[in-house]
């Protein structure tokens, strides 16, 4: 039995784990975090029947209940925190939230193997996002010209999107330099040519936030005379992310130090 803590257990995602780890026979949920629901039943908080179980206020309360992996789904001002906290109790750590840079993933990974626990970080547990991740890094391989759009609604408090982020990142490491102009060198309003994100060959990624909008990513590649795009597009339910969350949480112990992408974990 898998014993998990749940960090936003009362966010979007989180409701839908509370859920789904009650119905799974080899995952037990032990304990919550939330700050506007703290001292409740954990049940109750995410609008289920109540189970007795506590909700914290904040994660190093939550972690005096023993537990083998923490999933956290909070916010981008909380997450590099909690993950750190959770490492340092020795627990694995599944990471759903997004807002986290290249730099923090990198500290992350060091304090992960230094404690000996394993770490799985996705900007988005979603099959078919995931197969946007893979389906990019094979175009990428043959043209180098790429840059992402990354859509959500006008209430997302972070850009861009972990998917866009973790996308970006990937696919800079990956490519070879793109032919478009430097944008250093480009005259009038330069930052309509979006953020660059990743290393060593950065790629432009623009972020939309307006009504309409759950969550989209697209991935645009050129070629002289022939153009690929590749989207994902997320609905208004939390269903998708949650397989993809709990198979990281039943093999996130595999192996210490941060894996970044739910790809990591497929053949």
């Amino acid at each position: 039995m898998i014993r998990i803590t749940l960090a936003g257990c009362t966010g979007w995602v989180g409701k839908a784990l509370v859920a789904a780890i009650a119905a799974a026979p080899d995952l037990e949920l032990v304990a919550g975090v939330s700050r506007k629901a703290a001292g409740r039943d954990l049940g109750e908080a995410a609008g289920l029947p109540a189970n007795g179980l506590p909700v914290f206020a904040g994660l190093a309360d939550a972690l005096f209940v023993p537990s083998d992996v923490v999933i956290d789904y909070t916010k981008p001002d909380s997450v590099k925190a909690n993950v750190l906290g959770a490492i340092a109790g020795s627990r694995h750590v599944v990471v759903g939230a997004s807002g986290m840079t290249a730099e923090d993933y990198a500290e992350i990974d060091a304090a992960a193997r230094e404690a000996g626990v394993g770490v799985l970080a996705a900007g988005n547990f979603s099959i078919t996002a995931t197969l946007l991740r893979r389906f990019a890094r094979e175009a990428v391989r043959y043209v180098p010209d790429v840059e992402i759009i990354d859509y959500a609604s006008p209430s997302k408090p972070d850009t861009p999107s972990g998917t866009g982020r973790e996308l970006a990142e990937t696919l800079a490491a990956e490519r070879m330099a793109a032919t478009s102009k430097p944008v250093a060198e480009l005259g009038g309003v330069r930052e309509t040519r979006g953020g660059a994100i990743g290393a060593p060959h950065p790629v432009q990624v623009h972020s939309l936030r307006m009504p309409g909008f759950v969550l989209s990513c697209e991935a645009v590649f050129g070629l002289p005379d022939e153009r690929l795009v590749i989207r994902h597009d997320a609905g208004t339910s939390a269903a998708p992310y949650v397989g993809g969350t709990l198979l990281a949480a039943r093999r996130v112990a595999e192996k210490a130090g941060l894996r970044r992408g739910l790809d990591s974990l497929m053949t």
